[in-house]
């Protein structure tokens, strides 16, 4: 498992070409602990399903808590939608190096028992940061491009990113973790996305937009 994680780290850091050399090199780093650390912080591992502590604990956490900002917080993360991204996974719907073997080798039972245990985490509170892209990235959460029919995040992911039964949580999710997908979204790697809403959406974003609201979204949340 830990060797697959380390070579899905290597292929996955081809994404962030555009950083700086250093910060490039400092995600990988703590990247690359995720995959030495089994369970990090939070929950003990027995307090965990067994599925999650063998298998989801090393990137996302043994209390939905990743360790590294590639990985999506899966705390408090809503029950249809965890189901729906792992269905999606088996069925092919959307692809991932790392997640299509793990999770086409679980058992229906071992689905439930995951997206149980994760939904029922405390969430992920946010964490300061830019203060001047966070302000920006509001904005355009809250009213979107008029100029170019972007509508505002709100309308879909609710107040401060909380999300409901329909659409994700994004709040205290990581900026680079919520940038990415919007990227995936925007270039046709990702399209699993009901009625293609966020590939029409992304498609019309810029690369400043979508950095701007995923610092805004790391940002809020309690």
């Amino acid at each position: 498992m830990k060797k697959m994680l380390q070579n899905y780290l290597v292929k996955t850091a081809e994404q962030f070409k555009g950083c700086s050399e250093a910060k490039r090199q400092s995600m990988f780093g703590v990247a690359l602990a995720a995959a030495l650390i089994a369970f990090p912080g939070g929950a003990s591992a027995g307090e965990a399903p067994q599925v999650v502590t063998a298998v989801c604990g090393g990137c996302h956490g043994a209390d939905g808590k990743a360790a590294a900002p590639m990985f999506p917080h899966l705390a408090g993360q809503y029950n249809v939608y965890l189901k729906k991204q792992i269905n999606d996974f088996i069925d092919g719907r959307r692809k991932n190096d790392m997640m299509t073997p793990v999770v086409t080798a679980m058992k229906p039972e071992d689905v439930g028992a995951v997206v149980d245990y994760f939904s029922a985490q405390k969430p992920v509170a946010g964490a300061a940061g830019d203060a001047k892209l966070v302000e920006t990235g509001m904005t355009f959460y809250q009213e979107g491009n008029s100029d170019t029919g972007v509508p505002g995040c709100v309308g879909c992911h609710m107040d401060e990113g909380a999300g409901n039964k329909q659409y994700p949580r994004l709040a205290g999710q990581s900026a680079m973790y919520i940038s990415t997908q919007l990227a995936n979204f925007k270039s046709g790697a990702r399209t699993n996305d009901n009625g293609s809403l966020m590939r029409s959406v992304a498609a019309k974003m810029t690369e400043q937009e979508m950095n701007a609201v995923a610092e805004y979204l790391a940002s809020v949340g309690k």
